[in-house]
């Protein structure tokens, strides 16, 4: 992809997040492995997921400097640029503070796959960061986010937010969608005093490979696209 095209992708996840429940104000970001290897391409700070456009999405190097574009970075850039060095496999990170999630993580229990949304994430039970629930804002802090992470595609930050990581921005985006749905959709069992019934691990892996295939996530994500 170009450097226009993958700022325009960065821009557009950055709006499919506002919509579906990832909205915070100015905070959270998305961002993209930079194919020259200079850093990531990342959404700007002081500005919401939905004012997102190309212009707003910015090249930060590993140190943390801005190379290209004219807006500031976030403080909590670490998260992105380390996971991208840990994770060779991974070329997009998520960041966001979606209100379900947030609360799964601070009730100490496990998402458990009461949804087919679920079934993407467990098993095994999502990971959580413990160390701090403050800003991520130092590489030391970053790495401790990474190895937390590793090796699966999403982590709860306790009383912060959750993490997500793809192959491609689609992938990271979708996955930060679904873990959001799958917490409230467990949050809702509740109502009716609590999960009682939910997919066993081998159920689990195998709606993982059939409801969740590369081409359903590509077709989520066209689908969202489509509205933004």
């Amino acid at each position: 992809m170009t450097e226009h095209e993958l700022r325009e992708q960065v821009a557009l996840g950055c709006r499919i997040l506002a919509g579906n429940g990832h909205d915070d104000f100015v905070w959270g970001h998305v961002s993209v492995r930079d194919p020259e290897g200079r850093g990531a391409w990342m959404k700007a700070s002081s500005f919401g997921f939905e004012e997102i456009t190309a212009e707003h999405v910015i090249l930060v190097g590993f140190d943390g400097e801005v190379i290209r574009g004219e807006h500031p970075r976030h403080l909590e850039w670490p998260i992105h640029l380390e996971i991208l060095q840990a994770r060779p496999d991974l070329n997009s990170v998520v960041h966001t503070h979606p209100p379900h999630a947030i609360a799964l993580g601070a009730s100490g229990q496990p998402l458990l796959p009461v949804s087919h949304a679920g079934t993407l994430f467990a098993p095994p039970d999502v990971p959580r960061y413990t160390r701090t629930a403050e800003l991520i804002v130092t590489p030391e802090l970053g790495q401790g986010v990474a190895q937390a992470l590793a090796p699966l595609h999403a982590l709860l930050l306790v009383n912060h937010g959750i993490v997500t990581g793809g192959s491609t921005v689609p992938d990271a985006v979708i996955r930060a969608v679904l873990l959001e749905k799958a917490a409230h959709q467990q949050m809702l069992t509740y109502a009716f005093g609590g999960p009682r019934r939910f997919s066993d691990d081998e159920e689990a892996l195998r709606k993982r490979a059939t409801v969740w295939s590369e081409s359903q996530r590509t077709a989520l994500w066209d689908y969202l696209a489509r509205h933004w």
